[in-house]
């Protein structure tokens, strides 16, 4: 049995309810895939990515409506151990990626100031690009369930703001494109498990940041702020193990009549408008 096969059987069978009935249900319930629809799964070299891409093949098995994939992968100037690492382990996958390049991390090793949000910018940019270019009227990123619950508390810790990562963006800079989060409903526990019993590894962050800075087992610098967020969740979870559910439900259970304020459409509104 190849690697592809071994790791196609486990999803069917050991991995089925953790990772394809979420992966599925958040396709569903938040609307995410439609009939001719042209996806670009886009790979970054790391373990969310790589899964989502086995994930839609087994989808695309189904039948259940047709779509196509395209699988991008982006080098934005990767070392050419972590882009031969990327190129094996797609082989190994039998995930047909096609990889295009790019100067961000020349561009990003430049700058001092917010240099991760920078590249992230960049890199949706390219991907849009690239992804518009193949004909696609969708990009596909691996952010999961816990990426969701991290990022809504960085932002109220840490940007006085509450918000939360969406399942679904439409792009405000290339007509007609729109960004998924297919894995929004999969724990990071299960991937890694997944990864684990399968035997590959893949790249974790490979900029400079993470280059001269401490990581944590998955990579995230362990000084940052969201490597704050993961142990502060971690601790919270040790006396509350619902404390994971409880941050994502919350994000939709939002009751406006207690809010003091809200943002729509960038236009803020208090609750002084209606409280009398």
């Amino acid at each position: 049995m190849t690697v592809a096969e071994q790791t196609e059987k486990s999803i069917q069978k050991t991995f089925h309810k953790k990772l394809f009935t979420p992966f599925a249900k958040a396709i569903n319930a938040y609307e995410l895939l439609s009939p001719g629809d042209h996806v670009a799964v886009c790979i970054s070299g790391g373990k969310d990515s790589f899964l989502m891409a086995k994930l839609f093949q087994e989808l695309k098995r189904h039948r259940k409506f047709d779509f196509s994939l395209t699988f991008l992968c982006m080098d934005p100037g990767y070392n050419q151990d972590n882009r031969v690492w990327i190129e094996e382990n797609a082989r190994l996958l039998e995930v047909p990626v096609q990889f295009f390049a790019s100067d961000i991390f020349a561009i990003t090793d430049s700058i001092d100031e917010n240099p991760c949000y920078l590249c992230a910018r960049m890199r949706r940019g390219h991907l849009y690009a690239k992804a518009k270019e193949a004909g696609c009227n969708k990009i596909a990123l691996g952010h999961h369930f816990n990426d969701v619950i991290e990022t809504t508390l960085m932002g109220m810790l840490y940007g006085a703001q509450m918000q939360t990562m969406m399942p679904k963006i439409r792009s405000a800079n290339f007509e007609g494109m729109e960004l998924i989060r297919p894995m929004y409903l999969i724990r990071e526990e299960d991937i890694l498990r997944f990864w684990e019993v399968n035997g590959l590894a893949f790249i974790r962050c490979a900029c400079r940041m993470t280059e001269h800075a401490g990581q944590d087992g998955e990579g995230i610098q362990s000084d940052s702020k969201r490597f704050e967020i993961k142990r502060l969740i971690a601790e919270l979870k040790k006396t509350n193990p619902y404390v994971e559910s409880n941050i994502f439900n919350s994000t939709q259970n939002v009751n406006l009549g207690t809010i003091l304020a809200y943002k729509q459409d960038g236009v803020r509104h208090s609750f002084l408008e209606w409280y009398q």
